[in-house]
């Protein structure tokens, strides 16, 4: 049984539609390169890039169209050859949208961003930082504990943590360790004694919910 070609060309001329609102975004993104370039903020070769897809879909419309022709003066034979083409043309969209959703910018974490290294407007190469984002409200203090301490520590056990207020005294905090080194290691450089560096401690991992008293790169002591 021969299928019906009305709806098929009613397919076509919905991919058609479609592809001509991509053929529009990549002539706008044509017009913003040439300025870009003009300007040296952009290579020769990413607009090189964007009009090559404008070639390839403006290539897959004209044989969108042929295709409707072909269906409209032969309906006999354009069963199949609608069917054949239908399904490659399919596979090039789908490679466009999947270009399109790939410049979706989605962040790993909600947070605050810190450091913004690109702004709205510029142009950056794939892998390249776009900003530097952080979850304030869960803060992680890195510890040592020695052998003794260590001993004794268990995953999601509750800590104290205490942190440096102004008026030189100690805000009092509770914290959940998430993370406990199976490995010892000497004391860091940045522990103030000799005699201290020397020993082996272990190096865990404490979440800290902050109510924004707590910043970033500050020292605080844990009590078990």
């Amino acid at each position: 049984k021969t299928a019906y070609v009305k709806p098929q060309i009613k397919e076509i001329k919905d991919q058609i539609e479609l592809q001509n609102s991509q053929l529009r975004t990549l002539l706008k993104e044509k017009s913003r390169f040439e300025k870009l370039v003009n300007a040296d903020a952009a290579t020769k070769k990413q607009l090189d890039d964007i009009i090559a897809q404008i070639d390839v879909v403006s290539k897959q419309i004209e044989v969108s169209n042929g295709q409707i022709n072909v269906a409209e003066s032969n309906v006999g034979t354009q069963n199949k050859s609608v069917l054949s083409e239908v399904e490659p043309l399919d596979r090039k969209q789908d490679i466009l949208l999947d270009q399109i959703d790939r410049c979706k910018i989605e962040n790993p974490i909600a947070g605050t961003v810190l450091t913004v290294y690109a702004h709205e407007g510029e142009v950056t190469g794939p892998g390249k930082p776009l900003y530097k984002i952080a979850d304030l409200d869960n803060m992680i203090l890195k510890a040592y504990v020695n052998a003794e301490q260590y001993a004794g520590l268990k995953i999601n056990q509750d800590v104290k943590v205490f942190i440096d207020q102004s008026d030189k005294t100690f805000e009092e905090l509770v914290g959940q360790v998430y993370w406990i080194s199976s490995e010892a290691e000497f004391t860091p450089k940045t522990i103030q004694t000799k005699e201290e560096r020397n020993n082996l401690v272990y190096a865990i991992k404490i979440r800290v919910k902050n109510d924004g008293k707590i910043k970033l790169g500050m020292y605080g002591e844990v009590k078990f």
